[in-house]
């Protein structure tokens, strides 16, 4: 590659990798500014811990679901405006939200105390679960893009970067949350909506102008004639990419993710990931205040803490090692970080009520600094293992399980804390026993190759085979 095309690719990588953690970050604006503003629907609107559990839940399933659909979309379709069009929808499903209590003239939304009515509640919950939906447009494209503009070998630093994201977006919108609160009380909930919306618009538009889908678009050669091009690159790395047809491609999705074993295992241990993830980032602000004591404003900004402090340096670190240290073998790494965490959050439970917030808040940090750690290399591994071909449909594939925890870590956690005898002490008991499973299914591959590639060649020379029985 000359120094000319050289210049232009290192251009055109990283303005796409800026893009991409900008567009996500404001995807996050829309989607965990819901669970900052649970304190202030429980008091305001007096909707209850279990409807608002049951609200997280369908919106994770439908995500994952979401995921998986526009992941196979997303794999031969134009991933560019997918994206733009996913975080449009989201802000203005975020400003129905808000002004949904506006309507109560003409349907009965608020009772004679300003609480919600039933049908006021399944306004919001049907909204969100519709979020979840759109918010499926976002991270397929992603995968896919990042899969496309990045080496295999390079690609847990790269994606552990852009991963970031969503620790950014998550604490800054529970940072603005947690301060319109404070400032405007618990009646202002509503903002919480409005706010991230109007800036998340302005965040699409820039998407839009920033984003190109693949390196041939722009007049670059691909990815893989890079990796091949670059000296000691072993064997196993270097991509060979033959056109597939479309039932060529099927049949290649089939195999290496609906019917990869490697990728069935990724998103078992996942699905434990996303339990304790959700249940530091769902609940966080609501058991510090309940649990711990804490004044809104402190929860809030330790679990705002937890994603910009511990979550960036979580992805960045560990993707880094990984590339480092363990030869882009992201399994190995995930169990490491599985141990951490759950030992993290063990502790943070067992500090005893009273404790000084700065105690409780290094825990909380170390606990996403460890689980970040896997919630972006699971993410990695689905598009390494299933090669970038079919990354997309693998990291949609994952997301459904990934999701499905919300069943766990929304209406099951909402219950539990709920229920007398129970309470936050069963949901972190719970927390735990998941945190040491998902170590254990890791395991299973830890003697793993550290891609599929190699298996991605072989998968489409027998595809061949079997299209063409005579060769």
């Amino acid at each position: 590659m000359d120094a000319v095309t050289k210049k232009k690719y290192n251009y055109w990588q990283w303005r796409t990798l800026i893009a991409l953690i900008v567009g996500y970050t404001f995807y996050y604006f829309l989607r965990k500014n819901f669970s900052a503003a649970l304190p202030a629907m429980e008091a305001s609107l007096g909707i209850s811990k279990i409807q608002l559990g049951l609200f997280l839940s369908l919106n994770g399933i439908v995500y994952g679901v979401s995921r998986l659909i526009n992941g196979m979309i997303a794999d031969k379709h134009n991933k560019r405006l997918m994206m733009t069009l996913g975080l449009v929808l989201s802000a203005i499903i975020n400003f129905a939200i808000c002004f949904s209590p506006k309507m109560n003239g003409v349907m009965h939304l608020l009772d004679t105390e300003g609480k919600a009515t039933v049908t006021l509640v399944y306004i919001i919950g049907s909204l969100w679960v519709l979020n979840g939906y759109v918010h499926g447009m976002g991270y397929p494209p992603c995968a896919a893009l990042m899969a496309h503009w990045f080496k295999p070998s390079e690609l847990a630093t790269k994606q552990s970067i852009w991963n970031a994201s969503h620790s950014i977006g998550a604490g800054l919108v529970i940072a603005l949350c947690g301060w319109l609160l404070s400032k405007y009380s618990y009646s202002a909930w509503n903002l919480c909506f409005a706010v991230p919306a109007a800036l998340s618009l302005v965040g699409a538009l820039a998407l839009y102008l920033s984003l190109r889908d693949t390196p041939s678009s722009v007049g670059l050669p691909e990815i893989e004639e890079i990796e091949a091009e670059d000296h000691g690159v072993s064997k196993k790395e270097a991509v060979k990419d033959p056109e597939l047809s479309d039932e060529e491609f099927r049949k290649f999705r089939n195999r290496m993710v609906f019917g990869n074993k490697d990728i069935w295992i990724i998103s078992l241990a996942d699905f434990c990931v996303y339990v304790i993830r959700f249940t530091i980032l769902e609940w966080g602000t609501m058991f510090l205040t309940q649990y711990k004591g804490l004044s809104i404003g402190s929860a809030a900004s330790i679990v705002s803490l937890s994603e910009l402090l511990g979550g960036v340096l979580g992805t960045i670190v560990w993707g880094w090692f990984t590339d480092r240290f363990m030869k882009s073998h992201t399994i190995r790494t995930c169990v490491i970080c599985m141990l951490g965490a759950t030992l993290s959050f063990f502790i943070f439970w067992r500090i005893p009520q009273g404790a000084p917030a700065a105690l409780l808040a290094v825990f909380i940090i170390l606990s996403a600094f460890f689980v970040y750690g896997p919630q972006a290399l699971l993410g990695v591994s689905a598009s390494q293992y299933a090669t970038k071909r079919a990354s997309a449909s693998s990291n949609g594939f994952v997301g459904v399980w990934c999701y499905a925890a919300s069943m766990v870590a929304g209406v099951g956690f909402g219950f539990l804390a709920d229920t007398p005898g129970f309470g936050w002490n069963a949901v972190f008991i719970t927390t735990f026993i998941f945190g040491l499973l998902g170590a254990a299914i890791l395991m299973l591959m830890w003697k793993s190759p550290s891609n599929g590639y190699e298996k991605a060649e072989r998968v489409i020379a027998e595809i061949r085979g079997e299209n063409n029985p005579s060769e």
